[in-house]
């Protein structure tokens, strides 16, 4: 099959994660996977939410949202949507499943997503981004004595995948998102674990052979995003 950027159909688009472009938050990362980009910051609050409150217990949490001209259409600002909840409700989950949040002491690291521009992959794109933001967010909190060590157990990463023209293929633009018969968002750690499989017949149905060749195509394009959070955070991350 020809993808509309001749990419094969196991290659990930290329990708860019430049650490601290914001120079206020304490851990900041601007990612590009093909033409999508996503802002991510990571701000420590000293609160944590009220059942957690007395725990000793950390949180992290996050939001999520697309500028106004982020997509082909303008966007209305600030319009919350289902897909808006559903998206931060995931990266929230995603990074909580490999930080110790009792090593954090109690207070709340809020991850925010800024999606400048969309082309598929935003969700997936922010997860990842956001890991590099914990870390540095963590790591600033070190460096100030304010935890013994940085508490997360794995790396995370993200990617979609997809059946077009029954061909499976990594990674998806917008464009072939739009056009896809499967797809699926898949995260998972560097010890190859999943953390979220979302998986759609969105044309087409398909068998447990074709959604487990998904599932290997998405834990090889997983494992080169891991490969680079590694080399950008091993100066904080051994």
């Amino acid at each position: 099959m020809n993808r509309n950027d001749g990419r094969q159909p196991d290659q990930l688009r290329p990708v860019t994660i430049t650490r601290n472009c914001n120079k206020y938050a304490e851990g900041s990362c601007e990612i590009q996977l093909g033409d999508t980009k996503v802002i991510c910051t990571a701000s420590v609050d000293e609160n944590v939410p009220p059942f957690l409150k007395g725990s000793g217990t950390g949180w992290v949490t996050a939001e999520y949202g697309m500028l106004p001209r982020s997509c082909a259409t303008r966007m209305m600002r600030n319009k919350d949507s289902g897909r808006t909840f559903e998206i931060q409700r995931l990266v929230g989950r995603s990074l909580r499943a490999v930080t110790e949040l009792k090593k954090m002491g109690e207070r709340t690291i809020w991850i925010d997503c800024d999606v400048i521009q969309g082309d598929g992959g935003t969700r997936t794109a922010s997860i990842t981004g956001s890991f590099v933001a914990l870390v540095d967010a963590l790591a600033k909190l070190k460096s100030r004595g304010m935890i013994a060590a940085i508490p997360v157990r794995e790396f995370v990463a993200a990617t979609s995948v997809g059946i077009i023209k029954k061909t499976p293929v990594l990674d998806l633009s917008y464009e072939e998102d739009s056009k896809a018969d499967v797809d699926m968002n898949i995260v998972m750690t560097s010890a190859g674990e999943f953390i979220e499989i979302q998986g759609t017949g969105e044309r087409a149905t398909f068998d447990k052979d074709e959604m487990n060749r998904l599932l290997g195509l998405a834990e090889c394009g997983i494992k080169e995003l891991i490969a680079i959070q590694k080399k950008l955070l091993k100066d904080v991350v051994k």
